[in-house]
């Protein structure tokens, strides 16, 4: 997924929540459900890496602070 693609943070949860009440749909079918779990594990997988960078950053911001 390129960087211009990629929802916000924000957007990218509220598509998981969507994604996770699609998929608890009696009616979906095994296709589609392949196709949004597919999607699900992208969308997490960035959420994660988000997460970390700004883990990243509140470690430096604490680190400077210590130092000081």
């Amino acid at each position: 997924m390129e960087e211009k693609e990629r929802p916000s943070f924000e957007e990218a949860l509220k598509q998981l929540e969507s994604i996770v009440e699609q998929l608890e749909s009696p009616e979906i079918t095994l296709e589609d459900s392949v196709k949004l779990y597919e999607k699900g594990m992208e969308l997490s997988k960035q959420c994660n890496e988000v997460l970390h960078q700004a883990e990243l950053k509140i470690e430096q911001v604490n680190n400077r602070q210590d130092q000081d």
